[in-house]
Formats: structure tokens, C-alpha cells, sequence
């Protein structure tokens, strides 16, 4: 939004707090993912989730709250990602390691658009959901399946 006294300034509060929100819903997923010694940890995953916010906001200040050209811009964020995502992926002879990783790029992505469209409760679900997947399944993931605790990289 622009105003006739501060320009595009004028909702600089609002961009910051919504893109704050995103850094801190996926900061316990970045801990798990770099606690485990995995390929994207404490700095892949916060930027993940601030860019696409970022994006969303962008393109909500640009096109408009209710513009359906939103869809296009959050297409392009969900290619990108995947394209982070895919990087994640490793495969060696008949195993593949990196798909929580991945899953979980894609997830932080959809939590930074969620919360730049405002829906912060559908971030913080998702965040919350995906950290609790990463840290209590693990316990359950057999041993040699991924790394040495058990958990998948």
C-alpha cells in the first residue's frame, strides 16, 4: 500500500512482523534438520519461509489483496522451492536419503506464503506439525535408515 506520507513505507511494521513470524515458525525445524548433521539446516529453511513470504507480499502490494494473478506468483514460489527441495535428494546405488529434507523445504515454504497471505494459523500448524514428524517419528525410523540416530536426512 502506498500513502501520500510515507510511499510504500507505509506498511513496513506489518511486512516486517509478518516476516519475522515466518523466521521464528520455522526456526525449530531448521534446529532439527541441523541437529542431525543434514544437508539444509539453521539458515536454508528460515530463508526459505521469509522468501516466500516475501513473495507473497510482493505480490499482494503489487497486484492487489484480491488479484488472481497471486496464483501465478505463488506457482513460481512452489517451482522454486521444489527446486531447492530436489537439491536435498540424494541418491546412492539402491538408497535415496534427503526426502524429509526435502518435504520438509516444501513445508517451510507453505508456512512463509501462509503467513504472508495472513493466514498465520495455518503456518504455525504446519511448522508446528512438521517439526513434531521430524522429532518424535524419528524415535521410530529403524536404525541404518538414514543417519546414525535413526532419523532420515
Amino acid at each position: 500500500m502506498t500513502s501520500s506520507i510515507w510511499g510504500v513505507w507505509g506498511d513496513v511494521t506489518n511486512h516486517i512482523v509478518r516476516m519475522a513470524l515466518a523466521f521464528i515458525f520455522t526456526l525449530p525445524i531448521a534446529w532439527n534438520r541441523e541437529h542431525g548433521s543434514n544437508s539444509a539446516g539453521l539458515r536454508t529453511f528460515p530463508i526459505v519461509a521469509m522468501a516466500s513470504c516475501g513473495f507473497v507480499l510482493l505480490a499482494i502490494e503489487v497486484l492487489g489483496e484480491h488479484s488472481v494473478g497471486q496464483a501465478r506468483i505463488l506457482e513460481g514460489v512452489i517451482t522454486g522451492i521444489g527446486f531447492i527441495g530436489g537439491g536435498a535428494i540424494l541418491k546412492s546405488g539402491t538408497s535415496t536419503h534427503g526426502t524429509a529434507t526435502a518435504a520438509s523445504i516444501l513445508n517451510t515454504g507453505v508456512v512463509g506464503a501462509a503467513v504472508g497471505f495472513g493466514y498465520y494459523d495455518i503456518g504455525f500448524v504446519l511448522a508446528l506439525a512438521n517439526f513434531l514428524v521430524l522429532f518424535a517419528l524419528s524415535r521410530f525410523k529403524p536404525l541404518g535408515k538414514g543417519d546414525a540416530d535413526g532419523s532420515e536426512q
